[in-house]
């Protein structure tokens, strides 16, 4: 069974840090794709980078590159997004997802079969 939880959402400062983690199971000895997505208030679920097994690492859109990173930690499965220099629009709901078919653009949710729960970031001035 494939499950994903997130953790490490909280309250940060603008300009401050702050890094993701997805507890992946349920993946062994599948070829799979691993991405972080957000939902800011009142707006559509949004793809924010993405990491293959095997493979590497894809930015979706601007809006992030240069500040976000996605790595993965292949020992115990965690996927991680390292938010730098946090901006008030940064604020969403983070989910991981999990995609098995590699199929289409990583950066669209509905390529994904697997979802965490998500957890709230929330950024103030």
């Amino acid at each position: 069974q494939v499950r994903l939880v997130e953790s490490g959402g909280g309250s940060v400062q603008a300009g401050g840090s702050l890094t993701l983690s997805c507890a992946v199971s349920g993946l062994s000895g599948r070829t799979y794709r691993l991405g972080w997505f957000r939902q800011p208030p009142g707006e559509e679920r949004a793809g924010i980078a993405l990491i293959s097994t095997p493979g590497g690492r894809t930015f979706c859109g601007a809006s992030v590159k240069g500040r976000f990173d996605i790595s993965q930690d292949n020992r115990d499965n965690t996927l991680f997004l390292h938010m730098n220099d946090v901006k008030p629009e940064d604020t969403a709901v983070y989910y991981c997802a999990a995609e098995l078919s590699l199929a289409g653009s990583g950066c669209r949710d509905i390529v994904y079969d697997f979802w965490g729960q998500g957890t709230q970031v929330t950024v103030s001035l």
